[in-house]
């Protein structure tokens, strides 16, 4: 996750659905700083993939908001309304109202359990941690050697809230990302099952509830399925463009007439991907890696928006080895109408905001 140099407010879009109404603000980009990518350290062999179900339409149990512009207020009333219990998984968490807010549900007795990263974000945990420690949280590093890059809240065992982005306060005001709220039963029963294993230490295959998207189980797989299943339209946003299964799977819809969208922040790192994506005809539009430019951490794909078979990944897992082979991470597949939307006019409001990239 990046590191903002200033704090500066953005109100660029807000959506909330589940209802029927999307509402859109389309002002201008917010302030933002250079991401470090620690997550993309690779291992020397690849698990076995999964291949997901056909995505549910999520019957009305999906919420999205959209950031910068939503603030993460819906995200403080639910921890400060949980009546039993919190559980929640953070790949980084420096944020002193949401600290503040689960020591006070910890004080008045509610079962607050956090899981922090401990493999390559323990420094800038550590902090955290220690804080809640001493407030009643119960609080563990999540197992060594495993990059946990989730970012999931569970409350009460009723309400999840699926994230790209991490609860880290100095970043939220420039910053592309989407929280899903999830209330689908099947969903959260599988959330819960994989945060007691995993705050357990224990080993554990996660369930896929009625559309999770899990690493390092099944996530590539996901993915792949949207893609390839694009007849007329793609839109993309990650923050990371170092898959090579993905980078070809979109030439290959770019190649069969799929109209290709990618919006990312401008790295160099990927500048042999774009190469790659922009000579087979899909359009690369990227925000300067700049201090007064938004920057594009959310990771999604819009397949076939408008049409019957839409449909869209959302989550945390970034488009390289680590994130899809062997961190913990967790999203969203789903055919849920006023999410996709909602994403869809996101990234293409950002595509209209960004410049073509010129293949070198």
């Amino acid at each position: 996750m990046r590191r903002l140099l200033i704090a500066v407010v953005a109100g660029l879009l807000l959506v909330l659905v589940g209802c029927k109404g999307v509402s859109v603000d389309l002002a201008g980009p917010s302030a933002k700083a250079k991401a470090s990518k620690p997550d993309k350290a690779v291992k020397p062999a690849k698990p076995t993939v999964t291949v997901t179900v056909k995505p549910t339409a999520g019957s009305g149990a999906l919420r999205l908001l959209v950031e910068p512009a939503a603030g993460v207020g819906a995200i403080d009333r639910l921890i400060t309304g949980a009546r039993s219990s919190v559980d929640l998984t953070m790949y980084e968490l420096r944020d002193t109202t949401a600290e503040d807010d689960l020591a006070s549900d910890a004080r008045r007795g509610v079962d607050v359990r956090v899981i922090l990263d401990s493999h390559l974000e323990q420094s800038r945990n550590t902090a955290t941690y220690d804080f809640l420690s001493a407030h009643q949280v119960h609080v563990t590093w999540a197992p060594a050697g495993t990059t946990y890059h989730q970012k999931t809240l569970t409350v009460d065992g009723k309400t999840s809230v699926v994230m790209t982005l991490n609860m880290v306060s100095e970043d939220y005001p420039s910053t592309r990302d989407f929280a899903v709220i999830d209330t689908n039963r099947a969903d959260i029963a599988a959330i819960v099952a994989t945060f007691n294993a995993d705050f357990a230490h224990k080993d554990i295959t996660p369930p896929d509830g009625a559309d999770l998207v899990w690493s390092p189980t099944n996530s590539q797989a996901s993915i792949l399925a949207v893609i390839d299943a694009a007849k007329h339209t793609l839109s993309v946003e990650n923050e990371e463009m170092g898959d090579s299964t993905i980078t070809s799977a979109l030439v290959a819809a770019a190649r069969r007439g799929v109209d290709v969208k990618v919006v990312m922040t401008a790295e160099s790192e990927w500048d042999s991907a774009f190469n790659e994506l922009v000579n087979a005809g899909v359009h690369v539009h990227l925000f300067p890696d700049s201090t007064t430019a938004l920057y594009i951490h959310a990771k999604a794909v819009v397949a076939d928006v408008g049409r019957a078979d839409q449909q869209v990944f959302v989550g945390s897992e970034n488009f390289s080895a680590a994130s899809l082979h062997y961190n913990r991470e967790l999203g969203i597949r789903t055919a849920n109408r006023p999410v996709i939307s909602a994403i869809s006019g996101a990234i293409a409001a950002d595509y209209t905001a960004s410049a073509a990239y010129a293949a070198s």
